[in-house]
């Protein structure tokens, strides 16, 4: 990892302690604090409001903080403001479970790059007290989902926000919840404030997440903060999100925050617009708005405030979609917030309903689709909107993904010099395909994360023998079950497949004839490991069922290819496990049934690590896979048409795509294993760095994000973020 030059280990300790009427933090400059803050609550409004359901960043994958701590060899301090702070980021937990899978991950990656170009932004979300549930997997059961709390006050970066009038109490915010005959209750939320801090600690981006859990809190409240996407009604499904959306407006009250702009990354907040337009109502008409508005005077509210929303649709299938009973929100919301929904979030096949995935299109100035191929997916979805609809496709944050070992790598090249601020250098890659040190160095840097992942698999396999004695827990792995040791080896051919499991993602699809799989492997004697990781929502009783499935596989595969297939699970899929697996791995797979994959960023990792992608051609894979530059495509092409969008399991394409599967397998595993080929399979490895790297990236994304927010920013600013924004353009027309 590439030092920085520290010249008073004291002095920058001190210089990292900052405070303001909201409390004291660590890990920026007063200076810092001051700037951020002074943009957030300027006149102008030249700043955006981001808001997520969910956002993952757990600090142990990416830690500007601790990092400087330990580059300075810190382990404490003279002054115990800041010991306390030192011994919380050296020490304390590392987890913030706020997240459960590509979307929350996105979410933190975009606010991380923000942050690192200096983009003010503030963003807000909910705390849940027990997080995202927890995975444990039974060989017999399958996945069994529990519920761990965590320790918030105990974690590093984040910090309980006070009350400027009253510092010795909590900033709290109230969201009003109504019944019938519009009788109002109040839910209590104290504000926790997560800083997302640049890698060069030079800008942060404040992130508040809504506790909700505290006492003043109704118990039905509590309740429904505990844990992240609690559908065990659709009642409390219905509150989280109206905590979320309503909590908006009063969040930006209590902090001063002036936005002009509001992101509504996925319609999950969406609810924030009928506070917009209450207010913009009220200013209109006074206080007896309700009585007095019309439709048309909604309609026209509805219209300015889309003024101020820009929305980021995900996902094509239908479960991504919230759709609440209207008896239902009657009991919760206002009559005047039914009366705004029934006008601009109709259901047409639920008429019954109201579809907050309707209101968000409705009331926007701009929709992003994830990738260009999904911008064809949601026009198709939502014709009344297409003309609003575009494409800004996804990316990662580059420093949270790329290993320690491809960093080295990356630093050891003059070519790649400054990778970390710009990560366009890395087309300059391409010059490195013949130059045979970086080949060699390459290698090397490989085999480190593989023998890092696979030294994981192995020791979790010794862990799980050791269940079968101490605990109910049948192991998850046949492996476990030998009498004598079995282990992964770090040489063999090993393809990562890690990601949430939705039966429209089939993890399941390449077993689906395993007499083919076994006579690829067997017939020239090719070992490979498969390890998959991933969870299913609790109540996805389909998404188990696979689990289920990936584990009763792995017995028959072993046997067919006589042990030369070795399948194993890991338990528990995490930031932390998820970037161990796409450094670490050979090759990446991903298939789920084209067109319903509205992006995936999994595999842009994979990338980042110079691994190339085994893929079917949805998503970002329809721009990433650069004419097999990259890595190797398979399944059926089909068009984007309505009846493509089932999800009904006899549409799935299992024996078309997994069949187009086994033919491209043997060439993979040729050009892994025969020497003579071996120099094809690494040059796709490199145009990954030189292709995908330059592209798929949150710096990138971020810069054309901006563009859409019309935000005003200092030259030097502007100056880079236009350079991001050369590197690819999502939209063609922009080209």
């Amino acid at each position: 990892m590439q030092k920085k030059t520290i010249i008073n280990p004291d002095q920058v300790l001190r210089s990292m302690l900052s405070s303001n009427k909201l409390g004291t933090f660590f890990g920026v400059s007063q200076e810092v604090l001051d700037n951020v803050w002074n943009s957030l609550t300027s006149p102008d409004g030249n700043s955006v409001t981001y808001i997520s359901m969910e956002i993952g960043a757990d600090r142990d994958v990416f830690h500007p903080v601790q990092t400087r701590l330990l580059e300075m060899n810190v382990t404490d301090s003279t002054n115990p403001d800041i010991d306390k702070f030192i011994r919380m980021f050296l020490k304390g937990p590392s987890k913030i479970p706020n997240y459960g899978g590509g979307l929350g991950i996105l979410a933190g990656d975009t606010l991380k790059s923000f942050a690192d170009n200096k983009i003010p932004v503030l963003g807000i979300s909910l705390l849940y007290k027990k997080g995202y549930f927890s995975q444990l997997v039974d060989s017999q059961i399958g996945q069994i989902a529990w519920n761990k709390e965590w320790e918030p006050e105990n974690t590093a970066s984040l910090y309980l926000l006070k009350d400027p009038e009253n510092p010795d109490v909590p900033l709290q915010i109230k969201v009003p919840f109504f019944n019938r005959n519009d009788e109002v209750t109040y839910a209590y939320a104290q504000l926790i404030l997560k800083m997302e801090v640049a890698d060069d600690l030079e800008f942060f981006v404040p992130e508040v997440l809504l506790d909700f859990s505290v006492e003043s809190s109704p118990d039905f409240i509590k309740d429904a903060a505990q844990l992240l996407y609690d559908s065990s009604s659709e009642r409390t499904k219905a509150i989280q999100r109206r905590l979320l959306g309503t909590g908006v407006v009063p969040v930006m009250k209590a902090l001063g925050i002036t936005s002009k702009t509001i992101h509504l990354n996925e319609q999950h907040g969406v609810s924030v617009v009928l506070n917009l337009i209450r207010q913009l109502l009220e200013a209109r008409l006074g206080h007896e708005f309700a009585q007095l508005a019309t439709d048309q005077d909604i309609h026209d509210a509805a219209r300015e405030v889309a003024e101020q929303i820009i929305y980021t649709i995900h996902t094509p299938v239908k479960a991504g979609h919230d759709r609440f009973d209207r008896g239902l929100f009657s009991e919760i919301a206002h009559s005047f917030s039914l009366r705004i929904l029934n006008l601009l979030a109709n259901d047409r096949e639920q008429p019954s309903h109201f579809n907050f995935t309707t209101l968000a299109m409705h009331v926007n100035r701009a929709t992003n689709s994830v990738s260009r191929l999904h911008k064809e997916v949601t026009k198709r979805q939502f014709p009344q909107y297409s003309n609003k609809i575009t494409a800004v496709t996804n990316g990662v944050h580059h420093l949270t993904w790329i290993s320690d070992a491809k960093a080295e790598l990356y630093d050891s090249f003059s070519e790649l010099k400054n990778w970390r601020k710009d990560p366009g250098v890395f087309a300059n890659a391409s010059l490195l395909k013949k130059n045979n040190r970086f080949i060699t160095y390459l290698e090397h840097a490989w085999m480190s994360d593989t023998k890092k992942l696979i030294s994981y698999v192995n020791d979790m396999l010794i862990t799980h023998r050791a269940q079968m004695q101490e605990t109910w827990i049948d192991p998850p792995n046949f492996l476990s079950h030998f009498d004598e040791e079995i282990y992964l080896d770090a040489k063999t051919f090993t393809i990562g497949f890690a990601r949430r499991f939705s039966t429209y993602k089939r993890a399941d699809l390449i077993f689906e004839n395993l007499d083919t799989l076994s006579e690829i492997i067997t017939s020239r004697n090719w070992p490979v490991n498969f390890i998959f990781a991933g969870k299913a929502h609790p109540h996805d009783e389909p998404g188990k069922t696979v689990i289920k499935q990936i584990l009763d596989i792995q017995e028959s595969l072993y046997n067919k290819t006589n042990g030369l297939a070795k399948l194993v699970f890991i338990p528990g899929y995490d930031m932390d496990i998820a970037k161990m697996m796409v450094a670490g791995v050979h090759a990446w797979l991903n298939n789920p049934k084209r067109p319903l994959e509205a992006s995936g960023t999994s595999g842009m990792k994979a990338a980042m690590n110079a691994v190339p992608n085994i893929s079917i051609m949805d998503g970002w894979w329809d721009e990433g896979y650069h004419d097999g530059q990259t890595g190797w495509k398979f399944g059926y092409e089909t068009p984007v048409e309505q009846t493509t969008l089932s999800e009904d399991y006899s549409t799935l394409l299992y024996a078309e795509d997994s069949a187009s599967f086994y033919q491209i397998f043997p060439e993979i595993l040729e050009m892994f294993y025969e020497k003579e080929s071996r120099p094809l399979y690494i040059e796709k490895c490199i145009m990954n760095i030189a292709l995908n790297c330059t592209i798929f990236n949150t710096h990138r994304m971020v810069a054309e994000y901006a563009k859409r927010y019309n935000l005003k920013l200092p030259p030097a600013v502007e100056k880079k973020i236009k350079k991001f924004r050369k590197l690819y353009h999502s939209e063609i027309n922009d080209e």
